[in-house]
């Protein structure tokens, strides 16, 4: 494409004199070369961008500075890289419809003919599969579930009976969705186990990680609300509520019955105890321990989690203990004489 289509595309300016420059394909700042197009929108890049090879950058509106790649003036240099990919990424694969003839289809279950059923895959007795829903190989869809419209059900992935899927899901491979809460009672001195007998509700438009876990409710619903989208290798224990919206990053573990509001952010590696409530627009920490409620739009960080401010004051306090350690030694060891 040249950089006059692309400016095009994307609502950009370009000098004239560049508008014939053919580009190739896009790349990061540090990795592009000739023929590459790529993107700046945070100021702490700007050293890769005053690097970088590439023989054009979408920058914002009020760019100024002179630098060797042709600079294409959007609003969003980020939003702009991103519509561009499309231009240049290869065609989406193209499921065909119908049943592969080595998969296991109940008689039972309902089917929708623009389905796509993969080679291996299972569908159990009452289970439901929308329009245009396509389950990959070895998928196994169990009894009584019910997938939406136009969903994906990638490779190898588990949806347990009298699960809900609403329109447009995406499941990753080797996710378990409907997985047995962990809920154990101590009776004379044994772990016995306590029947899981409710269901995962999934909403539109959500999109779960591969490798995530999310479990049934011991009654009623363990519940994903509309839009969210969740990482991978993430547990989602017994009876937790996700809000709409929320984004949940890779390694994050949540215990039982805790809400989760809409609008969250819950960054990698965070651990939210059970019985708990994190307010809507709340962000967490990386690595994050939380072991009380957070408040609607307050960001927190830590373990435990606490307010990001005190959070940071005490990092900076914790990475200074060493020299008051040297200087309280010295004291010890030279005390200051009494004259």
């Amino acid at each position: 494409m040249t950089l006059r289509e692309i400016a095009d595309l994307t609502g950009g300016h370009i000098a004239q004199k560049h508008a014939s420059i053919e580009i190739h394909g896009p790349a990061s700042l540090p990795e592009a070369g000739p023929g590459d197009l790529s993107f700046f929108g945070n100021s702490k890049y700007l050293p890769a961008l005053r690097a970088t090879q590439a023989s054009a950058v979408f920058v914002p509106r009020d760019f100024t500075e002179e630098i060797a790649a042709c600079c294409i003036h959007v609003d969003d240099p980020g939003a702009a890289f991103a519509a561009i990919l499309t231009a240049f990424a290869p065609p989406p694969i193209a499921q065909p419809t119908g049943i592969h003839s080595t998969s296991v289809i109940s008689e039972s279950s309902s089917i929708d003919p623009s389905a796509c059923i993969g080679p291996n895959a299972v569908i159990e007795p009452g289970a439901t599969i929308g329009a245009r829903t396509t389950i990959g190989a070895g998928a196994y869809i169990g009894h009584e579930s019910v997938i939406g419209e136009d969903c994906h059900i990638h490779v190898n992935a588990t949806i347990r009976e009298r699960c809900r899927l609403g329109n447009r899901v995406t499941i990753h491979s080797s996710a378990v969705i409907g997985s047995d809460g962990f809920g154990y009672e101590l009776r004379d001195g044994r772990h016995v186990k306590i029947p899981q007998t409710g269901i995962v509700q999934i909403d539109d438009d959500v999109e779960i990680g591969a490798n995530c876990t999310i479990d049934r409710a011991r009654f009623g619903r363990t519940w994903i609300e509309s839009g969210t989208k969740i990482d991978n290798l993430v547990q989602i224990a017994h009876n937790v509520r996700v809000g709409a919206n929320t984004i949940i990053c890779a390694q994050v573990g949540i215990s039982g019955s805790t809400r989760i509001g809409a609008y969250v952010t819950l960054a990698g590696q965070v651990g939210v105890v059970g019985h708990l409530e994190v307010g809507d627009n709340a962000i967490v920490a990386a690595q994050s321990g939380v072991n009380r409620s957070v408040p609607a739009g307050q960001i927190v960080g830590g373990g435990p989690a606490r307010p990001i401010q005190e959070y940071r004051e005490n990092c900076a306090q914790i990475s200074r203990l060493g020299k008051l350690y040297k200087r309280v030694k010295n004291l010890e060891t030279n005390p200051p004489s009494n004259s």
